[in-house]
């Protein structure tokens, strides 16, 4: 009989959201590995955010998931506060409590970026006595805006209040966490330089997988991508996901040798950049971070941005359309690689603009996908253009339409079946300590009975 674990992931399918990205992989693989998973989530029409009904396809029709409501966005927002953790927080410590009270279940694993839905995993712990683990895909608690000095999404009182929030309950829900998984080695570190009575096995860095059944989806509803006419005569090139103040460095060395290229290289002012999905807001709250920094080096005309998402599917038949795939990184080394993988699975050349601690890189490089420039935290954008300009006049070259030789042996230890392998592992370590603690209580409250008696 497999081992039962109730999945808290506030975003789900249908929502198209990034956090959600490991519960969805995990799920066509627990079985495999002896669990069955339960997903905790809310309903999509309470999270403001896209939805991709074509992500339903990639989810087992055979999942059990409770879908719970929350306070209308609009409503909350006239008190100031439109954040799904503080909308769906009551309905889901209701629906996690029945489900933990009617069901058996040896787990509770909180893999979100809704930080505030982690702090039930004490209450849980506490009431029903149930292990949790946390998966820390960005940071809780976090200094990076106020460090840097760029405007947070939402603005300073937004993140402000977010933050007063975070120091209040990061630190009871990440002690008593039975494990926490990371999608970066630099998170692990953070979180004992804060907590340094937090052993080093208290923590696994677990990436996000590549899942090669959602490019079978693709194949299997002929899905095509709309961004641009693959028979236009021009040579394009796509970058899929966010953009940000934080990928100023790695865009503006990128637009500077384009600059230069586009003045010796016969085939560059046929070049197209593509950027797509850039930002998580919607319609006129979303800012356009791409176009600003082309216009001001002198390459707009080669670049354009497109601010909204598009369907995951879709955006995975972009890429295979596509003659090269860029990947821009964040001046932040803890950049995630898991925004690599699909642009692998696509078999397309790629680019990365990385940071050189960045695992992106080294992901790129170990499966030769592509080629990586790798920039230091001290460089300048001007010293990055060198570099990158005899990089992309190879890569404009190299013929078009021929699928890259990916190194697959290289590349298995990225798949989702792996990472769910590795996930489960972790889940078997703690449910099987749990269980060896309560055996033990057992037999000390049988000796204490038969003392007294």
């Amino acid at each position: 009989m497999p081992s039962r674990v109730l999945i808290i992931s506030p975003h789900f399918p249908p929502v198209n959201a990034p956090d959600h990205q490991r519960v969805r992989m995990s799920l066509p693989y627990l079985g495999e590995f002896g669990w069955e998973g339960h997903v905790l989530t809310v309903s999509p029409e309470y999270v403001e955010a896209r939805q991709d009904p074509g992500l339903l396809h990639t989810v087992p029709p055979d999942t059990p998931i409770t879908r719970v409501k929350a306070i209308p966005a609009g409503l909350a927002r006239r008190v100031g506060c439109g954040s799904l953790g503080l909308r769906a927080f009551a309905p889901l410590h209701w629906a996690g409590s029945r489900l933990l009270r009617e069901g058996h279940f040896d787990l509770v694993y909180f893999s979100t970026t809704i930080f505030l839905a982690m702090a039930l995993g004490p209450v849980w712990k506490r009431r029903f006595g149930v292990p949790y683990v946390l998966d820390m895909q960005d940071p809780w608690i976090s200094d990076y805006y106020r460090r840097s000095g760029v405007r947070p999404p939402g603005g300073w009182l937004k993140y402000g209040f977010a933050q007063w929030l975070a120091r209040r309950n990061e630190p009871r829900a990440v002690r008593e966490a039975a494990h926490i998984l990371s999608v970066s080695p630099a998170y692990p570190v953070m979180l004992r330089s804060r907590y340094p009575d937090l052993a080093e096995d208290h923590f696994t860095v677990l990436p996000f997988g590549a899942s090669e059944q959602d490019m079978e989806v693709v194949r299997r509803l002929n899905l095509q991508q709309s961004v641009f006419d693959p028979a236009d005569g021009m040579i394009h090139w796509t970058y899929l996901g966010r953009g940000g103040a934080d990928m100023a460095k790695a865009l503006r060395g990128l637009f500077l040798a384009l600059k230069e290229l586009r003045q010796s290289h016969p085939q560059a002012s046929r070049l197209r950049l593509h950027f797509v999905g850039t930002s998580y807001a919607a319609g006129s709250r979303a800012e356009r971070t791409v176009e600003p920094l082309a216009r001001e080096v002198g390459v707009a005309d080669l670049v354009s941005e497109q601010t909204e998402r598009i369907p995951y599917l879709q955006g995975l038949a972009l890429l295979q359309a596509s003659d090269a795939l860029l990947v821009v990184g964040s001046d932040d080394p803890a950049y995630s690689a898991s925004k690599v993988y699909p642009c692998v699975l696509a078999r397309r050349p790629v680019l990365g603009v990385l940071h050189e601690a960045s695992l992106a890189g080294e992901v790129l490089r170990k499966c030769r996908a592509g080629e990586v420039v790798g920039f230091a935290s001290v460089e300048t954008p001007e010293q990055l253009a060198g570099r990158l300009q005899p990089v992309l006049g190879r890569l404009l070259d190299q013929p078009r339409g021929i699928p890259v030789e990916i190194d697959w042996a290289a590349f298995a230890p990225y798949t989702a079946r792996e990472m769910t392998r590795q996930q489960c592992a972790t889940f078997d370590l703690v449910a099987d300590t749990a269980r060896t603690r309560r055996r033990g209580q057992r037999r000390l409250a049988a000796v204490s009975a038969e003392e007294r008696s």
